[in-house]
């Protein structure tokens, strides 16, 4: 055996693979798992350490791990994402492996991970969706729904050709993780790296790998957990929750409010005739106001990242807070005028219809106003005193 310490020791000289198990009343497969990978280390190249965190287990899980011949270390706060950081801090391999250690992964085949690592890929993501995948080991709404619609979801927002984003079993360079300063607690850990990887443009590939039912008691909340990864990935893709939403309905309502003021009796379709004068008013509105939510989220979030993305980059060369806020005067300005105008033709008893004009003068003021107080709100997140 190349490597074996005492629970929660400290670690010595570096090594080339460092596999980290995070752990959660596992006492009866962790054994098992943690042998299987310091037997691959074995047989390998590489030299390589054993790592499970214990994330507070009630069972002799850690006792058994450490007679097995693993590194045992603990991580109080609770949470799958949480026991792999306090794990991969620990480890002082140049490559980092994670897997869950249920006896669903096969850490005797660790190769397939390890050598398109030596080859010049910066992370390694399993796929279990494959014809590898024992029958029953994983539930038909993973299967068919849960796992499908998160990687759908991860290679929209994130553009990374992943099948199976959510598997547990992934290699990656050490230097590579520790750029992705990743920090979510929870499963969602599991979107986060792949969704930061794809934006660091790091190097990523898939290989296909067993799947085996699991021992013991699932910890896993389908729809909980799901959830939590929807959640992550909303949260952290404000280019698609704002900003697209926002061109459309600022598109949408500007040709809706562009037919109520410059057509008679509005567009026939059919036998239905369309004048969406109060539509096309609240689209822009709306729009408006999320586009401005886009953009201080988007600022929010490159002042956390210290990155700056495409949008971040425009407001900060053409807009800024003053331009902005001249911007809204102006729109401010029109709709007062757009106002003027409707009051003098309803006292000069004008037979033109007011009503689409009066809209537009109401939008300007509302989108003006607006966007005034959102400009505020951009140029303080990026105040600093």
């Amino acid at each position: 055996m190349k490597v074996s310490e005492p629970l929660d020791s400290a670690p010595a000289s570096a090594v080339d693979v460092s596999v980290v198990m995070p752990c959660l009343n596992e006492e009866e497969s962790v054994a098992a798992c943690v042998k299987q990978a310091l037997s691959w280390i074995d047989s390998s190249p590489y030299t390589g350490e054993v790592i499970v965190v214990d994330n507070n287990s009630t069972d002799r899980s850690a006792e058994v791990a450490a007679v097995a011949g693993a590194r045992v270390v603990s991580e109080s706060r609770a949470g799958y994402g949480a026991a792999l950081i306090k794990g991969f801090s620990a480890a002082r391999g140049k490559y980092l492996v994670m897997g869950d250690c249920d006896g669903t992964y096969d850490f005797s085949r660790l190769s397939d991970l390890i050598s398109p690592l030596d080859e010049g890929m910066e992370m390694v993501v399993g796929n279990r969706l494959t014809s590898e995948l024992a029958p029953g080991a994983m539930p038909w709404p993973h299967r068919f729904l849960g796992t499908p619609l998160i990687s759908w979801v991860v290679r929209v927002f994130g553009g990374a050709h992943i099948t199976d984003s959510q598997c547990g079993l992934r290699s990656i360079k050490k230097e590579s993780y520790e750029s992705l300063r990743l920090k979510s607690p929870g499963m969602e850990f599991a979107s986060e790296m792949i969704l930061k990887a794809m934006r660091s443009d790091l190097a990523i590939t898939e290989v296909d790998i067993p799947y085996n039912v699991r021992t013991g008691e699932s910890k896993l909340s389908t729809f909980r957990d799901g959830w939590r990864h929807i959640r992550f990935l909303l949260m952290s893709s404000p280019s698609y929750v704002f900003v697209g939403p926002a061109l459309f309905l600022l598109i949408f309502g500007a040709v809706s409010l562009g037919v109520s003021v410059f057509t008679t009796n509005g567009v026939t379709i059919g036998d239905v005739r369309w004048e969406p004068i109060f539509a096309g008013s609240v689209f822009l509105v709306i729009g408006m106001n999320i586009l401005m939510l886009g953009l201080i989220s988007k600022i929010f979030a490159a002042r956390e990242a210290e990155v700056e993305d495409s949008m971040v980059a425009f407001y900060h060369r053409y807009l800024g807070l003053e331009r902005l806020l001249l911007l809204s005067v102006l729109l401010i300005l029109g709709g007062i005028i757009v106002d003027a105008f409707v009051f003098f033709e309803w006292v000069t008893d004008s037979e033109r219809d007011l009503l689409p004009w009066a809209t537009v003068g109401q939008t300007f003021l509302i989108m003006g106003t607006g966007l005034g107080f959102g400009a505020i709100a951009a140029g303080m997140i990026e105040y600093e005193q």
